[in-house]
């Protein structure tokens, strides 16, 4: 009988459906059977020698919970059960249905959203942890303790889910053995079978493992799924594709995310409309039509729609690409190609009055400290030739060992988002919120924008950053963002601006909380037009043990 490999994840859910992801040892139907009667089934397709099956789940009743199993069989025959795995001392994988909006159209219930990234996977039970407990495991363990208390609604998972060019020494024994490490690209991953191990290295853990498979999740990706730095700019992806390992790692890397993160990310009715995903289940062997699917999006940014909305009730998730949609020419550098901007332009103003919050979910932040976002309007200014030849190739130098690639190093973008948060939350209809989600670099803060008297928007506006899930948080890097926060450090990056003759942004803006650093997430609950904020950390508890501890709660509206 067919086994399960890794899962089941449960990805997309509303009142009525859900969708389910599973990968099998082998060609099988995977069924969802749910304790309700409602349920589904997939047959699986095939990657590169993987089987996958992404089962839409239907009949679900709205605004209750019903507990579910996997089975997986051969042909007509009736599955065997899967999941839950025996003996497991996790409580029964649920699905929660959210229940239906009230007569007038205003939400039933609130909406908790649970948010953060940058996650190494952690080391298997009992070895020593050397970046502290997992915030992750941690919220799973919490959940198992009391499965009726609260729990998020959807988990955001903002990039970095995996870390191919920052492996652990676990992952390098298994590359040994099957290659020579001592040629490109070494003890980082190099194919698609190398990145299925990264995915069971990380989704295997069984707190995560049980907690993506009872909480909806939707994810992005980060330069870290691919390598430190992707797209960063023209010059470094020149230099990349000159090298005889990239070609593999940049197919391999758009097609397990694809596979692993994108599909679950698409809500039943996109996937029903969905060409290639209709022509990968079609085929005996889907390798070669997603192998040229991952070779055109990687060829064109606009060959590829990574971004996609979620409405949750009255509040609307736009999640942004800011990885693969890049326009990388000097003289016309764009966070997002101009039919991306447009989409997410129709998606943040389409219907208004129809949602009480809009949230970007972008990994990398919008609002930066002040010193960084000077410093990459500084670094841009230089790359584009405003301070000669000499100043430029130092800029690309320093753009790269400093990671100056945010929504501040594309100067047009940063202003072209600014004035669509204002446009989309301003007039009737408005949202109470705009909360632009982000992670990336490894601490967490709440930053509010101001604009200039009388041009800000009705909604209130917040840049909510929260990182690592579970990742190194060096000495240096705390002492970096708290001097970049700092007035010092903001007259500083005046001057860095004004040697490159940068214009000051259109809006100013004030830090209004944090920094905080630790292994953390953020949850915002939403209810109508209300809204709270609470950051929690993971901690060591003395005598031992590891719990979440409330580091920050608030309300915002």
């Amino acid at each position: 009988m067919p086994r399960l490999r890794l899962g089941p994840l449960l990805r997309y859910v509303d009142g009525s459906t859900a969708t389910v992801w599973v990968e099998a040892d082998r060609p099988c139907t995977a069924e969802v059977r749910c304790a309700d009667g409602a349920g589904g089934t997939a047959r699986t397709f095939q990657i590169s020698g993987h089987h996958y099956a992404l089962v839409p789940v239907t009949g679900l009743t709205p605004g209750t919970e019903t507990a579910y199993e996997v089975r997986l069989g051969d042909g007509a025959e009736a599955g065997a059960a899967v999941w839950p795995l025996p003996d497991s001392p996790f409580p029964p994988s649920t699905i929660r249905a959210p229940a239906a909006p009230g007569a007038g159209g205003e939400a039933a219930d609130e909406v908790r959203v649970t948010f953060g990234s940058c996650r190494w996977a952690a080391p298997p039970s009992g070895e020593h942890d050397p970046v502290g407990p997992d915030a992750l495991d941690t919220l799973a363990a919490r959940i198992a303790a009391d499965p009726a208390a609260e729990r998020p609604d959807v988990l955001l998972l903002l990039g970095d889910q995996v870390y191919a060019d920052q492996t652990s020494k676990a992952t390098q024994r298994w590359l040994a053995a099957r290659r020579d490490l001592t040629d490109p690209p070494g003890a980082q991953v190099a194919d698609y079978e190398e990145y299925t191990h990264l995915y069971y290295e990380s989704w295997l853990d069984p707190e995560v493992r049980w907690l993506l498979s009872t909480v909806p999740s939707s994810m992005v990706f980060d330069d870290h799924d691919v390598i430190d730095d992707w797209n960063t700019s023209a010059a470094w992806v020149a230099e990349m594709r000159a090298t005889p390992w990239w070609r593999e790692r940049i197919l391999s890397g758009l097609m397990s995310y694809w596979v692993h993160q994108h599909l679950g990310n698409l809500p039943p009715d996109e996937l029903a409309r969905d060409k290639l995903y209709a022509s990968v289940c079609a085929a005996h062997d889907g390798t070669d039509v997603l192998r040229a699917f991952a070779a055109a999006a990687d060829a064109d940014a606009g060959a590829a729609r990574w971004s996609y909305r979620r409405d949750f009730g009255r509040v609307r998730l736009l999640m942004v690409d800011t990885r693969a949609a890049r326009v990388l020419a000097e003289s016309e550098r764009a966070m997002l190609d101009a039919a991306e901007a447009q989409w997410v332009r129709e998606q943040a103003l389409a219907d208004p009055g129809t949602y009480d919050h809009l949230l970007i979910g972008t990994s990398l932040p919008w609002l930066l400290p002040h010193l960084i976002h000077d410093a990459e309007g500084w670094n841009a200014a230089l790359c584009r030739g405003e301070r000669g030849e000499r100043w430029a190739r130092f800029g690309e130098n320093l753009r790269r060992r400093s990671d100056l690639e945010h929504w501040a190093a594309f100067p047009a973008s940063f202003e072209a988002l600014t004035a669509l948060i204002a446009e989309a939350g301003s007039g009737p209809g408005a949202p109470a919120t705009i909360c632009v989600l982000s992670g990336d670099v490894h601490h967490a803060y709440v930053a509010e924008p101001s604009w200039p008297a009388g041009n800000g928007p009705d909604a209130r506006v917040l840049q909510l950053t929260c990182s690592p899930v579970h990742n190194s948080i060096p000495k240096s890097i705390r002492l970096g963002f708290r001097f970049g926060w700092s007035r010092v450090g903001r007259s500083l990056g005046r001057r860095f601006a004004r040697h490159a003759k940068v214009s000051q942004a259109g809006i100013d803006w004030r830090r209004t909380g944090g920094p905080w650093f630790g292994n953390q997430l953020m949850t915002l609950t939403l209810r109508g037009r209300s809204a709270r904020l609470r950051l929690d950390q993971a901690r060591t508890v003395r005598g031992g043990g590891v719990r979440l501890e409330t580091a920050e709660e608030r309300r915002l509206t």
